[in-house]
């Protein structure tokens, strides 16, 4: 296979994992987080990104067998001999757009995460209070004086 070839299958595979982001940034919007697909898609995720490291390391090893220096230069000047230049340039460019969507999702899973924190920790607090007296009656009117009514 040619490296335009290679370069391709590449972004195939980051358009596809594009995808799987954008379906994880939905769902970490909804108002009820369903886990299980969650997970499945963090599953899906972790194989695609295997395959990814995967070609990019066969990229990398046939780019230094062929006598190209390694990194970005010379990754360029081997898809410029090959004719494939700008196959390299949308495949890098696709790949920073995935880096970035997938950046926002781990802000967006910190801020679920985090916001779970404090109620976990505002139910320990209020839980550790006691809310009920031995006749079984609440002592209180909602959680720290919040009426659970509201």
């Amino acid at each position: 296979m040619g490296l335009g070839q290679h370069l391709a299958r590449q972004h195939d595979r980051l358009v596809t994992l594009a995808g799987l982001l954008e379906e994880e940034r939905q769902a970490l919007c909804e108002g009820q987080i369903d886990g299980e697909h969650l997970n499945n898609l963090a599953a899906h995720k972790r194989a695609l990104l295997d395959e990814l490291e995967r070609l990019e390391s066969q990229r990398r090893t046939a780019q230094q067998k062929l006598g190209y220096e390694s990194g970005r230069v010379g990754a360029e000047r081997a898809a410029l001999d090959a004719g494939c230049l700008e196959s390299w340039h949308v495949m890098r460019t696709q790949a920073e757009q995935v880096r970035h969507q997938n950046e926002l999702n781990g802000s967006l899973l910190q801020v679920r995460m985090s916001h779970n924190q404090r109620t976990l920790d505002f139910l320990h607090e209020s839980a550790g209070n006691s809310f009920y007296g031995p006749n079984g009656q609440s002592h209180r009117r909602g959680f720290a004086g919040i009426n659970s009514r509201a």
